[in-house]
């Protein structure tokens, strides 16, 4: 197969997702021919951009200058070659200038909600829950490099020998985690986390299947009634997605404030105010962690405090938020059962460096958090809300939880899609009462169980 007939298949297969394809690791290997002619092209539009104080340009303007520029060096220096092949050339070179090179296709593409770069020559995606290998390759560990720069830069951090790894956000919110030599064995990593263009709704999530339609009532009900809600649930199982959606229920004359490490939340109301963590300087210095913003928020006069993660000592400072007026807050936290959620809290409260008895830490989370939604990522990639838990408070030195929904799982069909039901299990919470005297209207039949 000619190069050019090669190429045009390239640019067919993108239009149809063709980053799920798979290539032959040797085809992967192969050196691209146009490198050199790319570099330059590359470098001469940069230089230009810098010479003509072209800087100031944004969005359309300096998508159109940076167009004409390519365009015309490729006129002069790559004529020899078929239009439809300059085309592909100018297409990587822009993704190059104005993007993040050979990830732009991927991260355009919504279909794919993970990009997992393994050094220069492997980069695998996920898509609709299954990971595949993608015919997408850099030059060189150095371009990788590049690319990891791009991203980091803008937002006042740094990956180098001396820092060897990275958390950072991309313009769209999609979390952005980088890696590299020596700490990484097979060259520069990243690995980021896709956000939908548009944030996912309920109708979204009920759509998807991951949880029900009265499961989705009383979430909506809680948090219009100031309920305290940690949404706990494994790696990639949806825990920010969900936390995004129910933050969306809110009302619009409140006060918001977010604490992140990376700026993820895309919150539909107009009152919001995002803090984000920062890492250490070249000098090892002005490190602000989420500790520090919790606490700092607490001045802000907020009425809502939503906490992308507690993962640290920041949990005793939101459960004492919780306690102290600041109700309707939520966050989220790693686990595997709601149970374990608490097992972990405790921990994380005891990293806080306060000589704390069990007892009291107990009484601490049992008093402040009125809800744990726990979302487990199932074997087919799909994911789904299988407890909605009631705190019930102490008994003894315990803390009592009950069950309001859950999710059973039934069997898994041909294809290995998990199949099952969510359910109520005929418990009506003690919160009701609650969110029927803050006025917020809740069917208590969500909670009696179908007779099918």
């Amino acid at each position: 197969m000619s190069l050019a007939h090669r190429i045009q298949g390239q640019q067919a297969n993108e239009r149809q997702n063709w980053s799920a394809n798979l290539k032959d690791k040797n085809d992967r290997d192969q050196p691209d021919k146009y490198a050199e002619l790319k570099m330059n092209v590359h470098r001469e539009v940069i230089d230009s951009i810098e010479q003509d104080n072209k800087l100031e340009l944004q969005g359309e303007d300096l998508t159109d200058f940076a167009r004409e520029k390519i365009g015309g060096l490729l006129e002069r220096d790559a004529i020899f070659l078929p239009f439809s092949e300059r085309q592909v050339i100018a297409r990587e070179i822009m993704d190059e200038v104005l993007g993040l090179g050979p990830l732009e296709p991927l991260l355009q593409d919504e279909s794919i909600t993970e990009i997992m770069v393994n050094g220069p020559k492997q980069v695998y995606i996920e898509r609709g829950g299954k990971i595949y290998l993608t015919n997408v390759v850099f030059r060189d560990d150095n371009h990788v490099m590049h690319i990891i720069d791009k991203i980091v830069s803008p937002l006042g951090r740094r990956v180098d020998e001396s820092s060897p790894y990275v958390d950072a956000r991309l313009h769209d919110g999609s979390r952005v985690n980088a890696i590299i030599p020596p700490l990484s064995l097979v060259g520069p990593t990243i690995t980021i986390r896709k956000f939908a263009t548009n944030p996912y709704v309920m109708n979204d999530l009920m759509r998807f299947g991951t949880l029900s339609p009265q499961m989705a009532k009383l979430l909506d009900a809680a948090v219009k009634a100031r309920l305290n809600i940690i949404i706990s649930g494994g790696t990639g199982s949806g825990k920010t997605t969900l936390l995004n959606v129910l933050a969306n229920y809110i009302p619009e004359n409140e006060r918001i404030i977010t604490v992140e490490d990376a700026a993820e939340l895309k919150l539909g109301q107009e009152h919001v105010v995002s803090l984000e963590s920062r890492p250490v300087n070249i000098e090892g210095k002005g490190a602000v962690t989420i500790r520090d913003l919790v606490r700092n928020c607490l001045r802000m006069r907020p009425d809502r405090i939503v906490v992308g993660e507690v993962r640290g000592g920041e949990a005793l400072d939101m459960l004492q938020a919780m306690n102290t007026g600041h109700d309707g807050s939520l966050t989220t936290g790693h686990s595997n059962s709601p149970r374990d959620m608490l097992a972990r809290l405790e921990t994380m409260v005891m990293m806080a460096g306060m000589d704390l008895p069990l007892k009291a830490i107990r009484q601490q989370i049992s008093s402040a958090l009125d809800l744990i939604v726990h979302v487990s990522r199932l074997r087919d990639g799909s994911r789904a809300v299988t407890h909605i838990t009631e705190m019930l408070g102490m008994e003894g030195d315990v803390i009592q939880l009950q069950d309001i929904f859950l999710f059973d799982q039934t069997s898994v069909d041909s294809n290995g899609k998990v199949m099952g039901n969510h359910h109520p299990t005929g418990i009506t919470p003690k919160c009701y009462e609650r969110i029927m005297t803050e006025g917020v209207r809740l069917d208590k039949t969500i909670f009696k169980p179908s007779l099918e």
